[in-house]
This record gives structure tokens, C-alpha cells and sequence, in this order.
């Protein structure tokens, strides 16, 4: 499997893969599975809070607007978690968008609109994100060096 550039290409077995049903309770048990893994490898809170939070943000974007809420699709989602870095991919079946259209939400006219703030927050919170052509696909990378960690 190629992964985005930047990204270490890493073999299709150095990946766990879970497929997830598209409902906010479903997917708590995959990211208890990541932090549990960060926490073994002995992540900061800081690390760990920034995993947690691009995390939440993908997921919570693949169930309301990739698929609007409709339970009866699925999320699919890769990730590895080593000594060096945590890698996640999340994809859900919708349509997909462009990130690059998303309004800067601290720009003075978006501030009070709804949108655009997981993206930004994702990409402030990784090292490294990068959307599919379809926009129905990221993956995020978040470097241990990127941590201020030893």
C-alpha cells in the first residue's frame, strides 16, 4: 500500500484496520484502542490530547457529514502507533469535499459560522494530513519529534 508523500511507507500487515459503524458510541472503542497504544509507548498528555482531538474531529466528520448521520454506513479506519510516530487513516463512504474550499474559520466573517474548525484544528494538532483526491479519505500523522519528547 502507498501511503500520502510524507508519510513512511509502511507494508499492509503494519497497519490494524477496523471497520466501524457510523455511529458516535461505535467508534469510541477505536480510539480507546490508539490512546491505549500511545500510552504504551509512553506519549505525553500533550501527544496524547493532539491524537485525541484530530482523532475525534475525522471521525465525527465522517459521521455527520459524509454519511449525515445514516448509521447503516460504515467508517473504515487503518492506524499504527509506534515509538516514533502515530499514523491514522480515516475514510467514510460519502461523497467526499475539497479542504482546500472550507472557510478559514478565525478569519473575522467566519467566526460565528459552524464549519470549517475540525479541519484546521487537525491541521494545527498533526504533523502531517493529507486528504484523497475525493475528499472522502485522510490520513494524519502526528511525529513523536513533533512532541517536544526525547
Amino acid at each position: 500500500m502507498k501511503l500520502p508523500p510524507g508519510f513512511p511507507q509502511l507494508s499492509e500487515p503494519e497497519l490494524i484496520e477496523l471497520t466501524l459503524t457510523s455511529d458516535y458510541d461505535a467508534v469510541r472503542s477505536c480510539e480507546e484502542a490508539i490512546l491505549d497504544g500511545i500510552e504504551r509507548h509512553g506519549y505525553d498528555d500533550d501527544f496524547r490530547f493532539a491524537i485525541k482531538l484530530a482523532l475525534e474531529e475525522a471521525l465525527t466528520n465522517a459521521i455527520r457529514h459524509g454519511h449525515a448521520n445514516d448509521t447503516q454506513k460504515s467508517i473504515q479506519v487503518r492506524y499504527r502507533v509506534d515509538a516514533q510516530r502515530v499514523i491514522i487513516m480515516v475514510r467514510d463512504q460519502g461523497r467526499g469535499f475539497d479542504p482546500e474550499s472550507v472557510p478559514d474559520p478565525t478569519l473575522d466573517e467566519n467566526l460565528e459560522r459552524p464549519c470549517g474548525r475540525g479541519v484546521m484544528l487537525m491541521r494545527c494538532y498533526m504533523t502531517s494530513i493529507h486528504y484523497n483526491d475525493k475528499g472522502n479519505e485522510v490520513w494524519m500523522l502526528k511525529d513523536r519529534a513533533d512532541s517536544g519528547m526525547p
